[in-house]
């Protein structure tokens, strides 16, 4: 993500308020053996050392004890106990030098002051909450914890046991963005809940379980000013949503689905005015496509006529365009009702255009690899055309597709097939090669490794040969014989790219589907022997 900067701190706000029942912190820290070991140490902070992190400990242990006591003793006069939040200020700022010391992290959970550090994101006063959220930041930082796992995974771990992901959240909701230190504490409580992700990776279905940050982030996204904020929000949510199938569902059924596309609707006619901008909208086609993951997903998707606005985004042709065709590959993959909506709502004509090459091209995506993810997401796109819509006028409608302007779709659904068949021989002879060379791999690193070089493209093209074949449209049968003749094919090349798909196809969806995947390529086999 592009970090933007935000300005520095500006003096802080001395608030003095009513102490709740929850604004009382309790130190588990020893005070009497830390001051007994400060002064026998006396002087500044020079080296961060075990001895020097005690002294910080022991010194913000005792602000803290020092301002829960003034607010206590003086509720109603704050400014009674002004200096000392001034004080606490102070050491919590000093705290932040721990970070030059990521080793050190598993003393500092020791020393159990986790709880009265976490505990402070409570605080009356919302300018502490901000300088604890500044100084997580700090402690987790991509950066300092970099080779430093283990010290990494025992803080971490300190601070989801004594709820950092509940407070973070509740203190977020009390943040306001018009105010630039408080907007900086929004902007880094996302950052301390990202690395808190990256080292513990449970913590992102635990943070959804456990506080209301997917329905905070929707609404965040749902703002139509772009700001830093806005475009940490949707990433985070990507991140939420990426690699959890309980994410999905939960954000599904907080009708995400639909919010997202009003999201992502914003841009159906204008592009993003910066790259962060462009970085934010990426972001949330992501996540309409991890949110099509789960079929009652896709189902929402449809009724929110998800679709139909694809469609139009791609019919404008602005930036969004390629990620209106990926977010309608995911929909339409093993889901037959998108497939007839699609082809209902004349969506043929406008994907078989990218098809042949008609691609928008901007200064933004002027990239030979930006029309081949496009190209590959069709093939697939295509596929699940054939494999969703099986019979009836919408499958003649589709065939007839390959039929007009002299089967010139035949024509390019050769050219393709011709192009990663060369790719992945390529990677074949390589891998043969490396074999001589007695650095042999196994099977399943092979097949990765041809998957890579673009198998995948080439087995979905198998795929949709099978399907055009097994119509038995004379005309679409003699078009391909003529095609496999020139090229030096034949049905049975085909037919082992097939044969190879068949036998790899895995069992995510349970061993009934796969069953039922593998049959429909055999009839495909079948056919072509035929």
């Amino acid at each position: 993500m592009t970090e933007q900067e935000f300005p520095e701190q500006s003096a802080k706000r001395r608030r003095g308020e009513d102490p709740s029942e929850n604004g009382e912190f309790h130190s588990g820290v020893d005070l009497s053996l830390l001051e007994a070991l400060e002064k026998s140490h006396n002087g500044g902070v020079e080296v961060l050392d075990l001895r020097t992190m005690k002294k910080l400990v022991l010194s913000f242990e005792r602000r803290l004890k020092e301002n829960l006591e003034a607010r206590m003793k003086h509720p109603d006069q704050p400014e009674k106990f002004a200096e000392s939040e001034v004080e606490l200020h102070n050491e919590i700022e000093r705290l932040k030098i721990m970070a030059g010391g990521p080793e050190l992290y598993p003393d500092l959970v020791a020393l159990n002051t986790i709880p009265s550090i976490v505990g402070l994101l409570g605080h009356d006063n919302t300018d502490i909450a901000v300088d604890v959220v500044g100084l997580l930041t700090d402690l987790t930082d991509e950066d300092v914890l970099e080779d430093n796992d283990e010290p990494a995974r025992v803080l971490v771990d300190s601070l989801v046991e004594n709820n950092v992901l509940e407070l973070l959240v509740q203190n977020i909701g009390r943040l306001s963005e018009g105010d630039p230190d408080e907007a900086a504490a929004i902007y880094n409580t996302l950052a301390t809940i990202e690395n808190i992700i990256e080292v513990k990776p449970a913590a992102a279905e635990m943070v959804c379980e456990r506080t209301k940050l997917l329905r905070w982030l929707m609404g965040r996204i749902k703002v139509r000013e772009f700001d830093a904020n806005k475009q940490y929000a949707s990433e985070i949510l990507a991140i939420l949503l990426q690699s959890s199938t309980a994410n999905q569902k939960r954000l599904g059924q907080m009708n995400g689905v639909d919010a997202m596309l009003q999201a992502v609707a914003m841009y159906k006619t204008r592009d993003p005015k910066t790259s962060e901008e462009e970085e934010m909208l990426e972001n949330l086609f992501d996540c309409l496509c991890c949110l099509l993951m789960p079929a009652e997903n896709k189902e929402k998707f449809l009724k929110s006529e998800g679709v139909e606005l694809m469609i139009i985004i791609m019919k404008q042709k602005k930036s969004a365009y390629g990620s209106a065709i990926k977010v309608l590959d995911f929909a339409m993959t093993k889901y037959q009702q998108a497939c007839e909506r699609f082809i209902d709502v004349l969506g043929l004509k406008t994907a078989f255009a990218a098809f042949m090459g008609k691609i928008p091209v901007n200064k933004k995506n002027k990239k030979e690899r930006y029309e081949e993810e496009l190209e590959e997401r069709l093939i697939s796109l295509i596929a699940s055309l054939f494999g969703g819509v099986v019979r009836g006028s919408r499958r003649d409608r589709l065939l007839s597709k390959f039929v007009e302007n002299e089967y010139e779709k035949i024509d390019r659904l050769m050219e393709f097939f011709i192009r990663y068949s060369d790719r992945v021989k390529e990677e074949s002879e390589r891998l043969d090669q490396l074999d001589l060379d007695d650095l042999e791999m196994d099977e399943d690193e092979r097949y990765n490794r041809k998957l890579e070089a673009g198998l995948y493209s080439l087995q979905i093209l198998a795929l949709i040969m099978g399907h055009l074949w097994t119509s038995e449209h004379p005309g679409i049968r003699a078009r391909l014989e003529l095609l496999f003749k020139q090229q030096k094919l034949s049905r049975q090349y085909v037919n082992d790219i097939l044969q190879e798909y068949h036998d790899n196809i895995g069992d995510i969806d349970g061993p009934e589907e796969k069953e039922r995947a593998q049959a429909k390529v055999q009839r495909l086999i079948s056919s072509l022997q035929a």
